[in-house]
């Protein structure tokens, strides 16, 4: 089991998302700072960042790493400024969208594959609230964080149903057996506003969005 990121480290993770999107925007140079947990520095962990608009709370970017492939603070700075000019969905962010943003960051347990033979039991092996999804094939993969379902007010069946579109796979792609799906849970800590407060997200209390 992945060890528990502490609320004092999920705050940093989420200044530390922020000021790497604002020194971006300002060009200014950014890099680790001195001050990082020397926890965080080791931690093998995958971790997306999401920015969403303030106070309505729509998509506003999302990108991460699923799986540990370099340092993970630089995994975050990287996730962050990929999240606010690189999402292929949105326009970069502007300057002024700064203070009507607030930063969310997820940081991941390992992925694992779902052992399953049957394909038509997959929908119970798989606890909405808790697991996120990734689909992977030689047609395309995809990847839903555990959050996504709860906003929808999705059931496993519709879950697995979205993780195929998100993959730009047909909607039963899921039980062909041509396809690995994997599981992992995430540790969510955002801001309640702008620069804000940073918490540690309840998925019952989250508001419909998408990453």
């Amino acid at each position: 089991m992945a060890e528990t990121i502490s609320d004092g480290e999920g705050e940093f993770l989420v200044k530390l998302a922020r000021e790497a999107i604002t020194s971006r925007v300002m060009r200014e140079s950014f890099g680790i700072p001195s001050s990082a947990p020397d926890r965080l520095r080791t931690l093998r962990r995958g971790v997306f960042v999401t920015l969403n608009t303030y106070p309505e709370l729509e998509l506003r970017g999302c990108i991460g790493y699923p799986y540990p492939v370099k340092d993970f603070l630089e995994q975050v700075i990287d996730a962050a400024i990929s999240a606010a000019f690189g999402d292929p969905r949105f326009m970069p962010l502007e300057r002024e969208e700064l203070d009507r943003i607030v930063v969310e960051v997820s940081v991941l347990t390992f992925p694992e594959e779902i052992p399953v033979k049957d394909r038509k039991t997959l929908p119970s092996m798989i606890e909405i609230g808790r697991d996120g999804l990734i689909i992977e094939s030689r047609l395309g993969s995809g990847l839903l964080l555990p959050q996504v379902p709860v906003e929808y007010g999705w059931d496993a069946e519709e879950f697995l149903t979205n993780l195929c579109f998100k993959a730009g796979l047909p909607s039963t792609y899921w039980l062909t057996g041509q396809a690995v799906i994997k599981r992992f849970s995430a540790e969510i800590f955002a801001e309640k506003e702008p620069n804000g407060q940073v918490v540690r997200i309840d998925l019952r209390s989250l508001r419909r969005r998408t990453c």
